[in-house]
């Protein structure tokens, strides 16, 4: 049986009035995907106001792992709602906050003792974490890397690195802060192995260190172990390895941004577990809490504990409605094994592109880490021109036939798949179908 299901165009009547009103009323900057507006969800399905349900491959930019309104969490708010809805953590507080910054000191890796706070975003992470790192190291520089994204907030689109949208026209932004480049294997200039690769940029922060900024004037070194809107571009061991080396040889901090690769999405519960690296500090945010607001910093206990009272916190940061949502959002992860789900879904994919792309020449590279997947076109193989109007071409009909998806990259020509975990095989693969399907109308 079909879960596609549509009974108008896209956009049908009801979603074209509520499109005028959107247009009258709200700025034009916030982008959207699907032109349409949402009724329910329930797991990979979206249903619109016009009563046609699509499949979800972009997971609410990532934030949905376990699907649209689990029916646990559900459970678990409406409890919460009987009792109280906020407080502030700063008035008085409340035993889920607690209950999840312990959860989060259990999981997240490494055997030291850690601390975790709350906050709204993952932008607000960041930025926390980046205080956090100078408060403790008494330092000023942050270094991130080209292709990185970090958020929208000023000091998080100061460290992102894609100027547009997210940076064109809102500068100056703030100081003492600097990239470096990032391995991108498929990009790597020619007769350069990977590893010789890996090897010139590492060269390149040892040399940064003389020739642009002290390494004693470096608090922390901020990076996304997959690279989420750089267009999934995954590093390797021997990488991280390295850079974590560096920053342990000049007492730097490591921060792990693990917004959008956090929460099973690489097959394990986070993707510094690939790297066999443990980060000073981590940023956690986007599927920890089903679609919920609600974001974390957790780091080692000496630096975690390094502002004093008051210099850290917001209003609303840790609502008990995230809180609780989260606790069930890890339960579930762990209790339906979610992580190795993630595998599959990704094996699933790599496999359906992988085919395809021996009659469709302009798919470039594919690359995944778990279901963290992603197809980067181009003009063609030798030149790896990047194909930024094919893949807006194939996002805007494969969301017309049924099927939300998203592109990516540093060029705007990387197709990402963000479905929920909780997809079943048949959802996945009459999603892929319709996408295949595009493809090949597309570029005949």
């Amino acid at each position: 049986m079909k879960s596609i299901d549509l009974k108008t165009e896209i956009p049908g009547p009801i979603a074209k009035k509520m499109l005028e009103r959107r247009y009258k009323h709200v700025p034009k900057g916030p982008f959207n995907t699907a032109m349409t507006f949402v009724e329910k969800g329930r797991g990979a399905l979206l249903t619109d106001v016009d009563g046609n349900t699509f499949i979800d491959f972009a997971g609410a930019i990532g934030t949905i792992n376990t699907g649209h309104c689990p029916p646990e969490v559900v459970t678990a708010l409406k409890a919460q709602l009987d009792q109280y809805l906020h407080t502030s953590f700063h008035v008085m507080m409340y035993e889920p906050y607690i209950a999840l910054a312990e959860k989060l000191n259990e999981i997240t890796p490494g055997t030291h003792q850690k601390k975790t706070f709350f906050l709204n975003s993952g932008a607000e992470a960041v930025e926390n974490a980046v205080k956090i790192a100078r408060k403790y190291t008494k330092r000023r520089g942050i270094i991130s890397f080209e292709r990185g994204y970090h958020g929208r907030t000023f000091m998080a689109m100061s460290l992102t690195s894609k100027v547009k949208p997210y940076k064109y026209g809102f500068g100056p932004f703030a100081t003492d802060t600097y990239k470096l480049p990032y391995p991108y294997y498929y990009r790597k200039p020619n007769g350069l192995t990977n590893d010789e690769l890996d090897d010139l940029i590492l060269a390149k922060v040892e040399e940064f260190y003389l020739s642009e900024v002290s390494a004693d004037d470096i608090a922390a070194v901020i990076l996304e172990p997959v690279q989420g809107e750089g267009g999934f571009v995954v590093p390797s061991v021997r990488f991280i390895q390295g850079v974590k080396a560096i920053c342990e040889k000049y007492k730097i901090l490591m921060i792990a941004d693990e917004v959008q690769t956090g929460f099973g999405r690489t097959g394990k519960m986070f993707a510094m577990e690939h790297f066999g690296v443990v980060p000073d500090i981590m940023t956690l945010s986007k599927s920890i809490a089903a679609g919920l607001p609600i974001s974390a910093v957790t780091g080692r206990t000496e630096i975690m504990d390094a502002p004093n009272i008051g210099e850290i916190g917001g209003t609303y940061g840790g609502s008990p409605l995230g809180c609780v949502a989260a606790l069930q959002v890890i339960e579930m992860l762990e209790k339906e094994q979610l992580c190795e789900r993630a595998e599959t879904i990704g094996n699933q994919i790599v496999k359906c592109f992988k085919k395809l792309q021996m009659k469709v020449p302009q798919i470039g590279d594919i690359r995944s880490l778990g279901a963290m997947t992603a197809v980067e076109f181009v003009e063609d193989n030798q030149t790896k021109t990047p194909n930024k109007e094919l893949v807006a071409n194939i996002v805007q009909e494969v969301n017309r036939r049924g099927v939300i998806i998203l592109g990516a990259g540093l060029y705007g020509n990387v197709l990402r798949f963000l479905c929920p975990l909780v997809i079943t095989d048949e959802q996945l693969q009459e999603g892929l179908t319709v996408i295949e399907d595009v493809i090949v109308e597309l570029v005949n």
